[in-house]
């Protein structure tokens, strides 16, 4: 997202947004795995739809979602709710709030499902040079 001042000599400044996996909760097990900041980032790029996943998690015993890598990424929209889909597969409901975001894989665009992950996420806004 560009954002401009209203003084013509100063720059536009890139913003980007990074996403870090507070915690994943849910499943089968009734998993309830915390992680500090920078362990796990997500970057979305809007104008590519690529999702870009750093995960520095190396405990094997949590559930942290996606390995590092890049992956494609849609959002679908039905009604008010958005869902995001990666590499072809639902994910879940997309929930924001103006310090984060959640994917609640209980809740599809197809209907309700159990024993999925729910993914929260805090932001982080970084001004890119």
């Amino acid at each position: 997202v560009l954002f401009r001042s209203n003084d013509d000599d100063v720059p536009e400044k890139q913003y980007r947004s990074l996403w870090h996996l507070a915690n994943v909760s849910g499943g089968i097990a009734g998993i309830d795995d915390n992680f500090q900041i920078e362990t796990i980032i997500w970057s979305f790029n809007e104008a590519t739809s690529i999702l870009t996943v750093e995960n520095n998690n190396s405990d094997d015993m949590l559930q942290d979602g996606l390995d590092s890598g890049t992956y494609d990424y849609t959002i679908l929209t039905s009604g008010n709710d958005s869902f995001l889909t990666i590499d072809g597969n639902e994910y879940g409901l997309l929930t924001f709030t103006q310090t984060g975001m959640t994917i609640n894989g209980n809740i599809k665009s197809t209907g309700n499902e159990a024993d999925n992950f729910i993914y929260t996420f805090q932001l982080q806004t970084v001004i890119i040079e």
